[in-house]
């Protein structure tokens, strides 16, 4: 899901994602890592400070002065990389001051991506935020745990870390770390969902969502995934979700389309055409 950003702040973030694309394709895994972790805490920390947020972002103050805040506050707490990126962003200008948030944030995103690709771990990471956020959908119960902002931060990453210990990538731990921490709101199964799109952009593939009664074999997986390429005429990523009240067949979603193939929908399509 891509961010509702007014013209400025798009060609802020476009330019600022332009330079980011550089770095990474300069520097290793850790380099990137570290990035991705001092931008998330560097948007947390704007997210909740809205005066300094305020100030950071108004073109009215000389870009000289926000740039020299950031290096007087953040110069000693970050590497220069991420101190860089920083004064890049403030540097920007930015329709609304929680723009820079939310363009912080998605440089932090795209860092512990570009990390999980330099490592060849960017399907994983991809299938791994789509499990998770199918898992949350499923338990609302433990999403609004996770969302809980009246709860101690603390005590909700403990519990995400021991929904997650072992079971994922470091970079999908990031970035679910990020989602807890600074959900502002959003649900965090649609978080999860945006997350797992992004890593299939970076693949430079679409996302097509299949539901199915019962398990696809890797070779069915490929023939779909074949046939929607052929059909859309892009490269096509499947994210794959058990639904046994569909009966049999597959309901596709690929963006705001639906092909829907199941028993279950040919049932309803008949039963709205009888007569009354």
């Amino acid at each position: 899901m891509a961010l509702a950003l007014q013209a400025a702040s798009r060609e802020s973030l476009a330019d600022l994602s332009a330079r980011l694309d550089v770095f990474i394709g300069q520097v290793g895994v850790a380099d990137l890592d570290r990035l991705a972790d001092q931008l998330f805490s560097v948007a947390r920390l704007l997210s909740g400070e809205t005066t300094l947020r305020r100030h950071l972002a108004d073109p009215a103050v000389p870009q000289e002065s926000r740039t020299g805040l950031v290096e007087r506050l953040l110069g000693s707490k970050l590497d220069r990389p991420a101190l860089e990126a920083v004064a890049a962003a403030v540097a920007e200008r930015w329709s609304r001051p929680v723009d820079l948030v939310h363009a912080l944030e998605a440089l932090a995103r795209n860092a512990a991506l570009g990390s999980a690709e330099k490592g060849g771990r960017l399907d994983e990471v991809e299938d791994e935020l789509f499990r998770f956020g199918r898992i949350l959908d499923g338990q609302p119960e433990l999403a609004g745990l996770l969302a809980d902002t009246s709860r101690p931060l603390d005590g909700r990453t403990a519990l995400l870390d021991r929904l997650l210990a072992g079971k994922v990538t470091p970079a999908t731990a990031t970035l679910l770390h990020q989602a807890v921490s600074l959900p502002r709101g959003r649900h965090l199964d649609v978080i999860a969902e945006e997350l797992a799109e992004l890593a299939a952009a970076r693949r430079e593939l679409s996302v097509a969502r299949v539901a199915t009664p019962v398990r696809l074999t890797p070779e069915q997986e490929q023939r779909l995934t074949t046939s929607l390429s052929r059909l859309y005429g892009r490269p096509m990523s499947l994210q794959v979700e058990l639904d046994e009240a569909l009966l049999g067949g597959l309901v596709v979603r690929v963006g705001g389309e639906v092909i829907d193939g199941s028993v279950a929908g040919r049932i309803e399509a008949a039963r709205r055409h009888l007569p009354r």
